[in-house]
């Protein structure tokens, strides 16, 4: 099992500010379980200036981030969400329009610790196979582990 790497020199100085954060898709519609979905992540990620995506895993319904402000450490989490949904939503809508929207908001919780970050990382990591979709979570292809592009 990977284990997510120390907290990133750039946040070093001071008590690191890692974000995990949950956007769903509303009334749990399962659309983000799929080839063209990551790839709207993906795109969206590279757009993101102040952010870095540490890890990631789309599930049916909802996504799982864990990420830190590059920069700013009072970095808005609600506008690196709404930037990820945007983004994500006009690359989905490039032939036609969605069927589906956001549910408003997101939820994050700061982690306070390297025991914090490794919990959340277990956590997400597992969501497949606790939502039985693959029997290992290195079988679901829709994930983004640490260090990988």
């Amino acid at each position: 099992m990977a284990h997510p790497p120390r907290i990133p020199v750039w946040l070093r100085d001071e008590q690191a500010v890692i974000y995990f954060v949950t956007i769903c898709v509303a009334d749990r519609k399962r659309v983000l379980a799929n080839q063209e979905a990551f790839n709207a992540f993906k795109i969206a990620l590279s757009k993101l200036k102040q952010w870095e995506v540490l890890a990631a895993v789309l599930m049916p319904d909802h996504r799982h981030v864990i990420a830190a402000p590059t920069e700013d450490r009072d970095a808005a989490v609600g506008n690196f969400s709404a930037a990820i949904k945007r983004w994500m939503s006009e690359e989905m809508s490039k032939d036609g329009e969605l069927d589906w929207q956001w549910q408003a908001g997101c939820f994050d919780r700061l982690l306070r610790s390297d025991e914090s970050l490794e919990e959340k990382w277990l956590y997400v990591e597992e969501n497949p196979v606790r939502a039985k979709l693959v029997k290992r979570f290195e079988d679901w292809p829709y994930r983004l582990a640490f260090n990988e592009d």
